[in-house]
């Protein structure tokens, strides 16, 4: 998938911004279709299907938090939400409202079609390999996770912190050198993003509680500690 065949889906109550994301994002080379409340995006949603969706957080009625809660119960589809809420807790709640990316209002359009291009190149598994802890298994072709054969249903917030880890199974990994991986940027030192993140992400890889693949080593970092298996 690339931009020219990549299909957006943007879902803003502001007709004037979802007119200007529209006509930039289409000069930038996407398909894009609109949605003027979380209403009207299901009543798309149930008739096609996006490489994306673009959402805006606060909408009357319904808000964007819950619409992508209750997304994420049926689809995969990377999700960007947009936000006037820069705060860490708003963050967080982005995340684990199953969000693959968080952009902060005002923001520069440059900036929203490298994240959004990000995306694409994440969801069209441009990288060609795999690799297998335990019975974790990830495929990067397809940006999937399985478990014992079964998939799991991940963000790309972890699906990425998940291939860090375990492209250094077995090695201990600073919270400093993830948050650097994960969003390019050292995050603040009283934030706790990636805590969050690593807790969905045992939560997902261990329903069961009986694995604890990713150890947490106080004042460190975090390691997983599954041995890895031929692929």
């Amino acid at each position: 998938m690339s931009n020219d065949d990549a299909h957006l889906l943007i879902v803003d109550d502001d007709e004037r911004i979802r007119g200007l994301l529209q006509k930039f994002l289409m000069r930038s080379g996407f398909l894009v279709s609109t949605a003027r409340d979380a209403a009207h995006a299901r009543r798309i949603l149930s008739g096609l299907e996006f490489d994306l969706i673009v959402l805006d957080v606060m909408m009357p009625g319904e808000d964007g938090m819950s619409l992508c809660r209750d997304l994420r119960k049926t689809i995969t589809t990377p999700v960007m939400l947009l936000t006037a809420k820069g705060g860490t807790d708003d963050r967080i709640t982005g995340l684990e409202a199953g969000a693959d990316d968080y952009l902060v209002k005002p923001f520069h359009m440059e900036e929203l079609l490298a994240r959004l291009r990000a995306l694409v190149r994440r969801a069209s598994g441009w990288a060609q390999s795999t690799l297998q802890c335990g019975p974790i298994g990830l495929d990067t072709a397809s940006q999937s996770v399985t478990l014992d054969g079964q998939a799991v249903v991940v963000t790309a917030y972890e699906y990425k912190l998940l291939e860090h880890l375990m492209l250094h199974a077995g090695e201990v990994v600073s919270k400093t050198a993830l948050s650097e991986h994960l969003y390019e940027e050292e995050l603040d030192r009283d934030s706790n993003v990636l805590e969050v993140l690593v807790g969905q992400l045992r939560r997902k890889l261990d329903p069961g509680r009986s694995l604890n693949p990713i150890a947490t080593l106080r004042g460190r970092g975090y390691r997983l500690q599954l041995p890895r298996s031929p692929s």
